[in-house]
């Protein structure tokens, strides 16, 4: 039986009386562009957090490619590739700094550092910030500069947590063929989102989280069994019964 890339077993996280993940398991395939999709507050960015040792769970276990995330840091690090939402950066460098600190970090050649940054610059189109530092880029260009560091070590995993917000349609097809590549040879995708057609165009499987558990997962038509994804989204996790009107949202002609 093949291991999956990222295995889930029983993950559980509080924070005070409320129960962000509940005895969450998931399975994902090798090979895998992943999708992981769910509301606001479903429990999704914490449990890729707990998945990528981010975030240390109360229960349960994750495991990257048959490698327990936390009783094995030190070897489970190098598998993964991390762009968590949110992520403070050391922003007082420039891009090209920046994607190199974190090639050194994880005691890479300096050497194949410099050559893996200038990939990274050229694929993802970096070059333009030319030596403005990344604490003057733009959301979109943070965002590029940040998935240049989770990819810089070669991982076998990349985790993205929201990886297209705040980025421009033009980068986002660059990102997006970059990714495609990684997958096409060997690599796993796991990637958060709140876009249903972005999903749908881009992953080969998807999970949908609701109240900290998995309500559906599988192949993405699987999933959707017949519908759009975001119509079976809402069948399985519910929508407001009826929208209020709001009488009073009217132009006034005078």
């Amino acid at each position: 039986m093949d291991v999956p890339a990222v295995a889930l077993r029983g993950l559980v996280k509080r924070f005070g009386r409320t129960v962000a993940v509940d005895h969450l398991d998931l399975d994902i395939p090798a090979g895998s562009f992943y999708g992981i999709v769910g509301p606001n507050g479903a429990g999704k960015t914490t449990t890729l957090s707990m998945a990528t040792g981010l975030l240390v769970p109360d229960g349960g276990r994750a495991l990257v490619h048959g490698v327990d995330v936390w009783a094995e840091p030190t070897v489970a690090a190098p598998l993964i590739g991390v762009l968590p939402d949110g992520l403070r950066l050391f922003d007082r460098l420039t891009g090209p700094e920046l994607i190199s600190y974190a090639g050194l970090l994880r005691r890479i050649a300096p050497d194949v550092v410099a050559a893996r940054r200038d990939d990274l610059i050229a694929a993802l189109d970096l070059h333009v910030a030319g030596s403005t530092l990344v604490a003057d880029y733009s959301a979109g260009m943070t965002k590029k500069v940040a998935l240049a560091c989770a990819l810089v070590h070669a991982p076998r995993v990349l985790v993205l947590d929201e990886p297209f917000e705040a980025v421009d349609p033009v980068s986002a097809a660059g990102i997006r063929a970059i990714l495609q590549r990684f997958v096409d040879a060997g690599g796993t995708v796991v990637m958060s989102s709140h876009v249903m057609a972005l999903v749908e165009r881009t992953c080969t499987h998807v999970a949908v989280v609701g109240a900290g558990r998995v309500v559906a997962a599988g192949s993405l038509d699987e999933v959707r069994g017949g519908q759009d994804l975001e119509s079976r989204f809402v069948g399985l996790l519910g929508g407001p019964a009826q929208t209020p009107e709001l009488s009073w949202l009217r132009p006034s002609s005078g």
